[in-house]
């Protein structure tokens, strides 16, 4: 449901031409037992069913299918920019990625070479972090959006934990 919300944000509030879901069969930084209960097809053809249902104009996207493991961010936005040469991409992170960027997978260059749109996420100090990203940052963009409150972890948990989840999930 938040990433519903998030998505019709962008396309409603925002200057982006499109908006492009990157569905990741793997992430490194989370522990795949934990990510999701169904296949990564499963996820995908899910996500397809309900932007379609939902009427929102966002294109899903299976190209990290293709990209060789492990996965990262940079070499997702390297490929789309050698296939895509005229696209100008702009990744779209919560504010919670934010504040763990120096995780990822050659992050400075990220911020470097793109321009990141930050949503704001609960509990997080976005003005602190994007001072102390700016300047390695091509250009961070705070939007001026509705922190959704739910969090892909706490289902996840719930899940995990045996919890009905079904009010949080589409």
């Amino acid at each position: 449901m938040g990433h519903l919300a998030i998505v019709n944000y962008l396309v409603s509030f925002t200057d982006l031409d499109m908006v492009r879901l990157v569905v990741s069969p793997n992430n490194p930084l989370k522990d795949i037992d934990l990510y999701s209960a169904d296949t990564p097809d499963e996820r995908l053809l899910h996500i397809r069913q309900v932007m379609a249902e939902k009427k929102l104009p966002a294109d899903v996207s299976d190209v990290e299918f293709q990209l060789h493991k492990p996965l990262y961010t940079i070499e997702t936005l390297r490929y789309l920019k050698k296939t895509e040469p005229d696209v100008c991409f702009v990744p779209v992170i919560g504010g919670d990625n934010l504040a763990v960027i120096e995780q990822w997978h050659e992050w400075e260059t990220i911020l470097k070479e793109f321009v990141i749109y930050v949503y704001p996420r609960q509990g997080v100090d976005h003005p602190s972090l994007c001072d102390k990203y700016e300047r390695f940052a091509k250009k961070l963009v705070l939007l001026p959006a509705p922190e959704i409150t739910i969090s892909s972890t706490f289902i996840r948990e719930g899940l995990q934990a045996g919890k009905n989840m079904n009010g949080y999930l589409v």
